[in-house]
């Protein structure tokens, strides 16, 4: 009897090919914040923000390289197009502001999948997250969601897509107690609020689903027309999170958004060190 050629399943490794996968030099001992982003700008690093636009004329904004936004056509289906509109209700602006007080040298992108009144339909918040996975940001901040349950297999695919093309997607809780998408999924960062000051401290969360705290309440933000305000939520607290992340892929650039999370589980405020 002839025997079976041996053949890997599919997703598998060939021997011929362990070479190829060769991993960059590992973690320090200790990581602390110092190795993580110490002496970083962001450069280097694409931001794209998902929310009511970007008021791109702010001086705590500075220069944005490219807006778009998704628009529903006669028929009801989302498409996109240039934004000339800008930020108008002026929640994508705070966004913008803080991400870039903290890594001012990175690049930022503006998808308005919000309308005036801070809202937007599913198949908007769908079409821009797909803009921005297929042109390649390193980081979507994404300081909203969507409790609509006929949402959820595609959102799910399209976190899981931007994973998998080493896109991280930064997402907010919730600020009320419901069930919302996609910070629940675990191919995200989610993000909730902690009441300290300091714009660069956080804490890893043990007990999801949120996994991390960063400062938002009473934060001082940008908001359209060139004003600020003082607001809390976790929206701003994403905000602070996905600076901080721009700060650390521009310092280690090629981090997967697994790696990217062990770093700052390893550097949160509350990670105990050994002895």
């Amino acid at each position: 009897m002839a025997e079976t050629p041996r053949r890997l399943p599919s997703y598998s490794l060939r021997a011929d090919r362990a070479g190829t996968i060769s991993m960059p030099p590992s973690f320090p001992f200790e990581l602390t914040s110092e190795w993580a982003w110490g002496g970083s700008s962001g450069a280097g690093v694409r931001v794209c923000i998902l929310d009511s636009g970007v008021d791109a004329d702010h001086p705590r904004v500075g220069q944005i390289e490219r807006s778009v936004a998704v628009v529903a056509d006669d028929e009801g289906i989302a498409r996109l197009v240039d934004d000339t509109e800008g930020d108008v209700f002026g929640h994508g602006t705070a966004c913008a502001g803080i991400i870039r007080s903290l890594a001012p040298d990175c690049t930022i992108a503006s998808a308005r999948v919000l309308g005036p009144a801070n809202r937007g339909s599913g198949g908007s918040l769908l079409a821009g997250l797909h803009w921005a996975i297929e042109a390649g940001y390193q980081l979507i901040n994404m300081s909203l969601s969507t409790t609509k349950r006929e949402l959820l297999a595609l959102l799910h695919e399209l976190t899981d897509d931007a994973y998998f093309r080493r896109t991280t997607v930064v997402a907010s809780a919730h600020n009320m107690e419901v069930e919302s998408y996609p910070w629940r999924f675990s191919s995200v960062i989610s993000v909730g609020s902690h009441e300290d000051t300091d714009p660069l401290r956080f804490y890893y969360n043990p007990e999801p689903p949120v996994e991390f705290y960063a400062r938002g309440l009473d934060v001082e933000v940008a908001w359209r027309g060139g004003g600020s305000l003082h607001t809390s939520g976790n929206s701003f607290a994403t905000a602070h999170m996905s600076g901080i992340c721009a700060l650390i892929l521009a310092k280690h650039p090629g981090l997967t958004p697994f790696e990217l999370k062990s770093v700052l589980r390893l550097t949160a405020a509350n990670a105990r060190k050994e002895p």
